[in-house]
């Protein structure tokens, strides 16, 4: 069953993880074989469509791990990233892999510089990669690297040489993360106008905008996302996968056939395999997505959390957080303080209240429930034990 479904029209929307490929990459990240069968394990278990699982013309670890995985047999299709180039495609047939991506630059900075090559080299390499592939009964994206940088009429032409020769989608990839929503429905729909061709959303982070870019892609008309665990990536980073999965079902109203509460295991598996912690801030899994200190927002959300959370925080595995600090409210106190099995008069909570601004300044953080503890205990206009 596809991942996402627009709830209205059944238009589905096919999630690519690339993790295991692009997220590998991000600078200073390796992942241990071991590692990349459980990530793609969890991949499975939690619901995505395609497993992007690596690069086999590396050969070694890399090939082993993308063997271990297709003999998985798990649920997603498993795909692997190739060059538009042959042999590489023989690598991944030796894998076992269903699905390949091939990729080739298209905008004139990459082929001037980076292939040193022509736009119609790039035409009949492609073709020829996809051609042969295609023979192989293999399910070929054709990656259009750099496209947002692409001149708009040659990359049209690229996509319509790549249907003609039997990609089944078109990879469009801002690959340096220049664009921004707008410009990217625009080009999207357009791009739709002219190729019948599905196309997969593959967006970077270099300006902020990557899952804001493949959100608008979606509404423009294209039918796969690319993402990665935690926005891993080159640089900055992809789109995200869990802040992709949940703005199509809370902001836009899909259907997501994904075990959400796998969200939190997921990522924070990969952020210990990757090394790169997740930021406290963090949209969707970060430990203060659903934290309240703010005497007005923690207020509202005492009565009723929705007033400022967008869902409810086991929907991932979350719990909602009243921290007590230099923005609190005499609301919070009280509540806080209903834990210890302590009910407080507004006098005393407001008593209360004062010594925790002053200490949460001279320590600079919330205060723990020993420090709110002693401070219950201390007499009213005492000398402050922790000055």
């Amino acid at each position: 069953m596809c991942a996402v479904i627009c709830s209205d029209n059944e238009r589905k929307i096919i999630v690519v993880d690339t993790t295991l490929r692009d997220g590998e990459q991000t600078a200073g990240v390796v992942f241990a074989n071991r590692e990349k069968i459980m990530i793609a394990q969890m991949l499975s278990d939690l619901g995505v469509d395609q497993i992007e699982a690596g690069t086999p013309v590396m050969g070694g670890d890399e090939k082993e791990a993308l063997k271990a995985i297709v003999k998985m047999n798990l649920k997603p299709s498993i795909m692997a990233w190739n060059r538009a180039v042959i042999s590489d495609i023989q690598s991944s047939l030796e894998c076992g892999v269903d699905a390949v991506a091939i990729s080739i630059s298209v905008s004139d900075i990459h082929i001037k510089y980076k292939l040193q090559s022509t736009r119609e080299r790039v035409l009949e390499q492609m073709v020829k990669a996809v051609d042969f592939a295609k023979k192989q009964g293999l399910y070929v994206s054709a990656n259009a690297e750099d496209a947002s940088r692409a001149d708009e009429e040659f990359l049209l032409q690229y996509a319509k040489c790549a249907k003609e020769a039997g990609a089944d989608r078109l990879r469009y990839c801002d690959t340096v993360g220049v664009l921004d929503p707008f410009l990217t429905f625009s080009k999207i729909e357009k791009l739709l106008k002219h190729v019948d061709i599905d196309i997969e959303m593959h967006t970077h982070n270099d300006f902020g905008m990557a899952t804001a870019n493949a959100i608008a892609g979606i509404q423009a008309g294209a039918s796969h996302v690319g993402v990665t665990v935690n926005g891993l990536g080159e640089r900055a980073g992809n789109a995200a996968l869990e802040e992709v999965a949940m703005t199509l079902k809370h902001v836009l109203g899909y259907r997501l056939d994904m075990n959400t509460k796998g969200f939190l295991e997921l990522s924070r598996y990969v952020a210990a395999a990757s090394g790169r912690k997740i930021p406290v801030s963090k949209p969707i899994v970060g430990k203060n997505m659903f934290a309240h200190e703010s005497g007005i927002h923690a207020d509202g959300a005492l009565k009723n959390p929705r007033t400022y959370e967008a869902f409810e925080p086991e929907e991932i595995g979350l719990l909602r957080q009243i921290m007590i600090g230099k923005h609190s409210g005499t609301a919070s106190i009280i509540k806080k303080f209903q834990e210890f099995n302590l009910e407080l008069t507004p006098d005393t909570a407001n008593q209360i209240l004062e010594k925790v601004r002053k200490l949460a300044v001279e320590l600079k953080r919330p205060l723990l429930d020993q420090e709110l503890l002693q401070l219950y205990k201390e007499p009213f206009g005492g000398r402050d034990t922790y000055a």
